[in-house]
């Protein structure tokens, strides 16, 4: 019986073709990002990735494809540098601001991915859920578990979660949007520390609030 013969050539290396196509989307994402969707050619990605025109096709059926991977990498980027800095904590007000300093410092150090975010809402106005809403749901569980836990400890006022979840996503967000349209310089461990000093502490003094309470007995 004869053996068959082996193809010649080594077998492709996936990590290079992982890695290839990283590269693709983070030049991808600053073209798109300075030129604008429509404006936008492939052969600029080409040549800004310094690979033929032919070889993005490998990767993606068209520019369309491209734009939105390169959201969703932007995403993903920006959930691994959080999931990063908070690795090694355990108490829950610990993790969330040092999450959310994470992800601010994130949108602050790629500018491009906040442009993105814009592009999408603008083209593709008629997809069921943005990028970025997708990505906020599939890592919600985590959050709401330590949300849970504040709650059960009593570290938290008896409040729905979802309350507690919406105002903190909305404050962050916004916050990002902020500083990308406004060019605001302020530190980000500061807005990070204001965030949470307001939330948590809030505004009013403790003999304001004792006001309130006692007007609503």
């Amino acid at each position: 019986m004869v053996a068959p013969e082996r193809r010649r050539g080594r077998p492709p290396d996936e990590e290079a073709r992982t890695r290839r196509r990283e590269k693709i989307l983070g030049c991808a994402a600053r073209v798109f990002a300075a030129g604008g969707y429509q404006k936008t050619d492939v052969q600029a990605i080409a040549d800004a990735a310094n690979v033929a025109k032919g070889t993005l096709y490998l990767y993606f059926t068209g520019k369309e494809e491209l734009f939105l991977a390169a959201v969703d990498q932007g995403m993903t980027w920006m959930r691994a540098a959080v999931d990063s800095a908070i690795a090694d904590l355990r108490d829950p007000l610990d993790v969330f601001e040092r999450g959310i300093l994470a992800y601010l410092r994130f949108f602050e150090e790629h500018p491009e991915q906040v442009e993105l975010l814009i592009q999408e809402r603008a083209e593709f106005r008629d997809r069921k859920q943005s990028t970025y809403f997708r990505h906020r749901e599939e890592g919600a569980a985590h959050w709401h578990s330590l949300l849970r836990e504040l709650l059960a400890s009593g570290r938290f006022r008896d409040l729905p979660l979802t309350r507690i979840d919406d105002v903190m996503n909305d404050l962050v967000y916004g916050t990002m949007f902020t500083n990308h349209f406004s060019g605001r310089h302020k530190p980000i461990e500061t807005q990070a520390g204001d965030i949470l000093d307001i939330v948590f502490r809030g505004i009013l003094s403790d003999e304001e609030r004792a006001k309130m309470k006692d007007t609503k007995s």
